[in-house]
C-alpha cells in the first residue's frame, strides 16, 4: 500500500483522539500535520476550539492560527490553503497528514469540490430578497441539487449566499485550474457512543479549568462582538450567553455538554455520508491499539 498513496487523513468526532494519533503518525512516518478544523484557524481561540497545541511537540503543523478572530474563514479558503500546504509538504519530500473533524473541509479536499471565489452580487441579492424562504430553497436545489451543507437550506442569509455562489460556479466552471492529484489513505477513530460522551465531558471540564470562560471574555474585550462570537460555534455561543447574564453557570455547562454530544453525532453522520459517496475510511477502534491498527493498514 505504501506506493499508492501520497496523503494521509485522520478524521473522527470531537474528543476522539485525532491529534494524538496524527502526532504519532507524523513522528513515525516523517509527516507534517495539516489541520482540517474550521475554528482552529483563528488566533486567540485556543481552549474553545480544542487546539491542544502542546500535543504537537516538534511536529510541524499548518492551518492553525492563520486568521484573525472576528473574520470569517470559509471552505473555499480552506481548500486552497490545504492544497497549497499539501504541495509544500510534498516538495519537502515528507508526508502530509490532514487531521480534523470539520466534514465540509475534509470533503472539499477528498471529493475535490470545484470551488470559486465569489464576490457579493448586489443585483442578484436585491432580486432574491423578493423570494420567500421556500422559493429560495427551490432555486438553490435547481442550481445545485447535491447540498453537502444542509444549513444552507435552513437560514435565509445562507440560502442567498449559496445561490450567489452556485450562479457564479456555473458561469466559470470551465475556467477553473486543475487541483493537485491526491491519492489519500483515510483513517477514522470510532468510539462507543457512551464512551465518547464521557470523553467529551472530561475534556470540557478540563477546558473550563484551563480558563475557557476567560478566553471568551478576552476575545470580547479585544473587540469581537457578542453576535460575532456566536458565529464561532457552541462553546463561544453559550459562554457568550452566560457572560451576558442570559444563562446561569450550571445551565451553560449542561447545555454545552449536551450540545457537543449532539455535534459529535452530526459529525459521525457526515462521515457516513462521505463513505456512501465513495470515500473509503479505515475505522480504528478508539478503545484498542489505535496506532498499532493504523500501522497495520499503512504497512498492509
Amino acid at each position: 500500500m505504501k506506493n499508492i498513496y501520497n496523503l494521509l487523513v485522520i478524521l473522527g468526532a470531537t474528543a476522539g483522539g485525532k491529534t494524538g494519533l496524527a502526532v504519532k503518525a507524523a513522528t513515525h512516518f516523517d509527516g507534517e500535520i495539516i489541520s482540517a478544523d474550521s475554528r482552529q484557524v483563528y488566533r486567540g481561540m485556543d481552549l474553545g476550539t480544542g487546539k491542544d497545541l502542546e500535543e504537537y511537540g516538534d511536529v510541524p503543523y499548518h492551518l492553525i492560527d492563520i486568521a484573525e478572530p472576528g473574520s470569517e474563514y470559509n471552505v473555499f479558503e480552506f481548500q486552497k490553503d490545504c492544497f497549497d500546504s499539501i504541495e509544500m509538504v510534498w516538495k519537502r519530500q515528507r508526508m502530509p497528514i490532514v487531521c480534523g473533524g470539520t466534514g465540509m473541509y475534509l470533503d472539499a479536499v477528498l471529493s475535490a469540490y470545484r470551488l470559486v471565489s465569489v464576490p457579493v452580487n448586489q443585483g442578484l441579492r436585491d432580486e432574491l430578497e423578493l423570494f420567500s424562504d421556500n422559493a429560495l430553497r427551490q432555486r438553490l436545489l435547481q442550481l445545485k441539487p447535491e447540498q453537502h451543507n444542509r444549513t444552507n437550506l435552513d437560514q435565509r442569509e445562507r440560502l442567498i449566499r449559496a445561490i450567489e455562489i452556485a450562479v457564479e460556479e456555473q458561469s466559470v466552471s470551465g475556467e477553473l485550474p486543475p487541483l493537485p492529484q491526491i491519492s489519500p489513505l483515510v483513517f477514522g477513530i470510532k468510539w462507543p457512543r457512551e464512551v465518547l460522551r464521557e470523553r467529551i465531558a472530561v475534556r470540557l471540564r478540563q477546558r473550563f479549568e484551563a480558563g475557557m470562560i476567560d478566553e471568551v471574555q478576552q476575545l470580547h474585550d479585544s473587540g469581537v462582538a457578542w453576535e460575532k462570537l456566536e458565529y464561532y460555534g457552541l462553546e463561544y455561543r453559550l459562554i457568550a450567553q452566560y457572560l451576558q447574564g442570559q444563562l446561569k453557570r450550571n445551565d451553560m455547562g449542561q447545555k454545552l455538554r449536551s450540545a457537543i454530544g449532539q455535534f459529535a453525532k452530526r459529525q459521525e453522520t457526515f462521515f457516513r455520508r462521505m463513505e456512501k459517496r465513495g470515500v473509503k475510511i479505515h475505522w480504528l477502534d478508539g478503545q484498542g491499539d489505535v496506532f498499532g491498527e493504523f500501522c497495520e493498514v499503512m504497512e498492509g
